[in-house]
């Protein structure tokens, strides 16, 4: 159960991230680059996270700096497609303000059409890449229903989204007549 745990680490920090990159958009002051400009400090993130980190551990542990090409190409790929996905994020969250949506209800419909998305195309495609042994008619009827209901479920997230309470009342101040 240990990938669990660290997979719920995940669920966190990716739950998260939509929400404070959307933050980091709107506090830039920046109506028109404000998110290029959140995108590079994620960069820099990615940089601090992703290459000094692991360079650190891969020097300090003696690794072997042999790489196969495919495992490089590979892994580049998928680091090409976290960042464009990424970078899509920020576009999704602008088109939406910029449409009219309400900003603090933006990142929740664009990160739960993402993360119920996301698992949906990830089934597919590893099934496809990696098909059944027995073929495709083996596949089990919980797995369809698990994507069908992982898309329903990024349906009802989006359609019932939390709304803004309506603003507080004017209370009307009166001044005593003398």
């Amino acid at each position: 159960m240990n990938w669990f745990y660290l997979a719920l680490v995940t669920v966190a920090c990716w739950g998260l991230y939509g929400i404070y990159l959307h933050k980091g958009s709107m506090a830039m002051g920046d109506p028109q680059f404000g998110r290029y400009k959140a995108f590079l400090f994620v960069g820099i993130a990615y940089f601090l996270t992703a290459v000094l980190a692991p360079l650190a551990l891969l020097v300090s542990k003696g690794a072997s700096w042999s790489m196969p090409p495919q495992g490089m190409w590979l892994s580049l790929f998928a680091g090409i497609l976290g960042a464009i996905g990424a970078f899509f994020v920020l576009l999704a969250m602008a088109s939406g303000s910029k449409s009219g949506m309400n900003p603090n209800v933006v990142a929740v419909l664009v990160m739960s059409t993402i993360f119920a998305g996301a698992p949906i195309v990830n089934a597919i495609v590893a099934t496809l890449m990696h098909p059944p042994k027995a073929g495709f008619a083996s596949i089990r009827w919980e797995f369809i229903l698990g994507i069908i209901l992982a898309a329903f479920g990024g349906f009802l997230v989006t359609k019932f989204k939390p709304t803004d309470a309506p603003p507080p009342a004017k209370v009307a101040s009166s001044s005593p007549n003398p």
